[in-house]
């Protein structure tokens, strides 16, 4: 039974209550986490730019068709491929949605779980004597004390889930989006004013396009799409709480617009700070746990600033892992009539449950290994390089050659507003969208399997 046909659907009061939720799901770990070590490792300014270039001519169509798709339909990602494509398997894609922001958050949190644990560490200080790899390695290969963070960062989602769409996620965000903000223009000041920090501003201002390699574009294409939320049912399940007065375009370019914002300010924060004390920024995923952290070591009130960064990052994380559930529970409310709690107390447990082996990972099931990687970065690979990319190139697929891309377009120009869509997006989506993602996919695929 469909839950549509019992009550209302809930919608979000306010324009601003949508962008910052919707904002909120795209800033995530991928924002203050990935993008500024996926920038380190590809040169800095160059990666910046082609970045930038990927988010419009990318992300800003399949943020438009997901964030359509859901006001259109006014149900969750299985329900909405159901509803414009009655009687066809299309609905699998919406399915596969569901199946990845389920994947995803059982490792994020996991992720999530040591950032909250970094904010406890900031607290009782960070001296310049810690080796912070070995601070972070124990961390991670310990069992009671990582599962024990994941469970707590998973209450906290579910309980916002739990409260609804406006008492819940719309509160919560309207709260945490401007304290992410304020943090973060704390830290950047913080890092700027630091002796040596222009050397930082530098790499991270001025191009370098002899750095440039396949790869990089590869990245930036990839940063671009997966920082955004798309591909995951997320931007579809936001939509779907829309109004049929609320405008696409101008919605659509807020989001993109705070998200970017926030991954390039994260990049002011960090790497004035890195360079200001000699260290290279190109340490990947340890740039996070294991540098910054000795950054702020040598700082002055270096533990006060590393206790605002890591709350940053766990607020981040938090507003991004609420969509990834509200994905999942949208589903089983819509189509199968579950209560809201229930439906967030129950898969949010079983997603904590699936998200414990990656916390063994490093330490009980540490002889795993599938193509060269743990069991963390398992989940991760599939997600990201199947799930992810698979799911945005059918939906691309589907807005422009099933459900039509001028149809798209006239049911997203429906409600006129600053931005209009335009005859441009047919050729964005039919042709230089599913092209793109099937370059991330398959580059993504040659580098796994030829190392």
């Amino acid at each position: 039974m469909n839950n549509n046909d019992l009550q209302p659907r809930e919608h979000w009061t306010t324009r601003l209550g949508f962008i910052l939720a919707a904002a909120g799901s795209a800033v995530g770990l991928g924002n203050i986490w990935r993008f500024p070590y996926v920038t380190g490792t590809q040169g800095g300014a160059a990666f910046l730019i082609i970045y930038l270039i990927a988010i419009i001519f990318i992300g800003y169509p399949v943020m438009i068709t997901e964030m359509t798709l859901g006001r259109k339909t006014q149900r969750n990602p299985v329900g909405a491929f159901k509803s414009l494509a009655p009687k066809t398997p299309w609905w699998l894609v919406g399915a596969l949605g569901v199946f990845t922001g389920f994947v995803i958050l059982s490792y994020y949190s996991v992720v999530a779980g040591w950032s909250l644990s970094y904010i406890f560490r900031a607290i009782s200080g960070f001296t310049p004597d810690m080796d912070f790899a070995d601070v972070f390695v124990g961390h991670i290969t310990g069992v009671g004390v990582p599962i024990f963070w994941h469970a707590v960062f998973m209450i906290l989602t579910i309980g916002i889930i739990a409260s609804g769409v406006v008492k819940g996620i719309q509160r919560a965000v309207k709260t945490l989006m401007p304290i992410l903000f304020v943090l973060l223009f704390v830290l950047i000041v913080r890092a700027l004013t630091l002796e040596g920090a222009a050397e930082g501003l530098s790499f991270y201002l001025r191009p370098d396009f002899g750095a440039v390699t396949a790869i990089t574009f590869n990245d930036a294409i990839a940063q671009a799409f997966f920082t955004l939320s798309l591909g995951m049912g997320a931007i579809i399940t936001y939509g779907s709480y829309l109004s049929d007065q609320d405008t696409i375009g101008d919605n659509a370019a807020w989001v993109v617009g705070l998200d970017t914002v926030i991954a390039i300010l994260a990049g002011f924060a960090i790497f004035p700070a890195v360079f200001a004390l000699g260290l290279t920024p190109d340490a990947g995923p340890g740039l996070t746990f294991i540098t910054l952290p000795a950054v702020f070591a040598e700082m002055p009130l270096g533990s006060l600033f590393g206790f605002l960064f890591f709350l940053l990052l766990s607020i981040a994380a938090l507003t991004s892992a609420i969509s990834l559930l509200e994905v999942v529970v949208a589903w089983i409310v819509d189509e199968h009539g579950w209560a809201r709690k229930k439906a967030a107390i129950v898969l949010g447990a079983i997603i904590f449950l699936v998200g414990i082996p990656p916390v063994l990972g490093y330490s009980t099931w540490d002889g795993f290994e599938f193509l060269g990687m743990d069991v963390l970065d398992t989940y991760d690979w599939f997600a990201n390089s199947i799930f992810l990319p698979l799911g945005g190139l059918l939906t691309a697929i589907f807005a422009g050659y099933v459900w039509q891309a001028r149809n798209l377009q006239d049911e997203a120009n429906r409600v006129e507003g600053s931005i209009n869509v335009g005859a441009w997006y047919g050729f964005m989506i039919k042709i230089v969208v599913p092209i793109a993602i099937a370059i991330i996919m398959l580059v993504g695929l040659y580098q796994t399997f030829t190392g």
